[in-house]
């Protein structure tokens, strides 16, 4: 953290002494006010809902511009990165800082793809499940169970360990997503194939069956490592920031993660993909394009309960930037598919189009987010909406991983424990039971 030359005071009327607290700059971005001190000085606290103004940590991962629609990894946009890299070097950016030339790319490659089987047993406690269990029901209990399984280097300590541990969970975390999903349409196991890249090997996986040869479809892969490609990482997310606080016990990195998993699962976070897309499917049954101007009217009634899914984002102000990405994902495997007439994507432009020119949602700044093409390319790869909260699980494990680790190694860390404002009852007596 650099100082910044400027300092800020903190004064109150009731005529407590004032306060002097220090300011740091980051690269980019707002400069923070250091009040680690301020209870022990003046014995109050903060009050922040949400941390929506608090800086719990520093990072030198991602960055995002809410007002610019910026998204960096390590410093390049995201744009770049999703266009000219595939998934695993994004993984090495996130965990290193620096993209990978030829040679670390190929020993990075050969490393997750030597751990993507995983122990035998986990079959077994997979079938514990019931078959019609939702997929993040699973894979919260399999992520967890990792640590039961792969105790040989949990010191989070060593820093050599958290490497094994960080591989490890980039490298399986795809094979328990496709093994959760086939436990739940009744179909074997498929396991590993070394020879196929990594995205190629995870629709494999999911798609191929004993019965027949698995014909791999490199327009498909690469929509799909796209999308792995933007929810990699996105700051200190609610996901994120239960990891860290998860990981801040000294908890081991298996136990962390699967405390992320089960955060995503909530439909305001990672579940908002597959409530985007129940909403498309349900206008579509109840009129399709011709109903979309009546059910934007309806968004804007605040008394008819209808919700807008898939518009305006929590930090971002402006354009999400991976959404146009994702529209041009979204067109090109509809295209190879032969689907550019598939209605739901007919209906999401044409509620695009509105969103964009009606004033009241431009000026609301409700523009499309990621998750509002992110569902019908899913859908158009044959994946279920119960695991499009799996597929975002299995992408962003890398940035909580990367989250993690950089929050260990920081000689400052310590553990979570924000604090309250008390609004409950006095100190009172209890009373004998006969006189309450």
């Amino acid at each position: 953290m650099k100082p910044s030359d400027a300092k800020a005071t903190l004064s109150f009327s009731d005529g407590a002494p004032s306060v002097e607290f220090p300011i740091y700059r980051g690269t980019i971005g707002p400069d923070v006010v250091d009040i680690r001190k301020l209870y022990a000085t003046t014995g109050k606290f903060t009050y922040d809902p949400g941390y929506l103004s608090t800086a719990a940590c520093e990072s030198k991962i991602t960055y995002i511009d809410g007002d610019k629609g910026e998204l960096l990894y390590r410093g390049y946009p995201i744009e770049q990165l999703a266009t000219n890299c595939d998934y695993l070097e994004t993984c090495y950016l996130l965990l290193n800082g620096e993209l990978p030339n030829v040679q670390q790319r190929a020993e990075f490659v050969s490393t997750v793809t030597k751990h993507t089987m995983v122990h035998e047993q986990m079959h077994f406690f997979l079938r514990g499940f019931r078959r019609d269990a939702h997929p993040m029901a699973v894979m919260v209990g399999l992520v967890g169970a990792m640590s039961a399984f792969y105790h040989d280097s949990m010191d989070i300590n060593d820093p050599k360990q958290r490497e094994i541990s960080a591989i490890r969970l980039i490298a399986k975390i795809p094979t328990l997503v496709a093994m959760a999903y086939k436990y739940t349409v009744g179909q074997p196991f498929i396991y590993p194939d070394n020879e196929l890249s990594y995205t190629a090997n995870f629709m494999r996986m999911m798609f191929a069956v004993p019965a027949e040869k698995y014909k791999s479809n490199e327009v498909l892969v690469r929509a799909l490592d796209r999308i792995f490609i933007l929810h990699a990482d996105h700051e200190q997310n609610a996901s994120t920031s239960t990891v860290r606080l998860c990981g801040s016990s000294g908890t081991n990195p298996f136990a962390a993660i699967a405390a992320g998993v089960a955060c995503l699962w909530g439909p305001a976070h990672g579940g908002a993909n597959e409530a985007c897309l129940n909403m498309l499917e349900q206008l579509n049954a109840n009129g399709g394009v011709a109903k979309v101007g009546e059910f934007m009217e309806q968004v804007k009634d605040k008394n008819s309960g209808v919700r807008l899914m898939g518009f305006g984002h929590r930090v971002y102000k402006n354009f999400d930037p991976r959404a146009k990405l994702m529209q041009e994902t979204c067109k090109e495997v509809l295209a190879e598919l032969g689907l550019e007439k598939d209605p739901l994507f007919k209906l999401a432009v044409a509620m695009e189009k509105i969103a964009l020119e009606d004033d009241y949602f431009v000026s609301r700044k409700l523009y499309p987010n990621v998750d509002y093409y992110s569902g019908i390319v899913q859908r158009a790869l044959g994946i279920p909406t119960s695991l499009f909260t799996g597929i975002f699980a299995l992408a962003r494990t890398v940035g909580w991983i990367a989250q993690w680790n950089e929050m260990i190694a920081d000689p400052e860390y310590k553990i979570g424990r924000p604090r309250q404002l008390f609004t409950g009852a006095a100190p009172r007596n209890v009373k004998p039971i006969a006189q309450r």
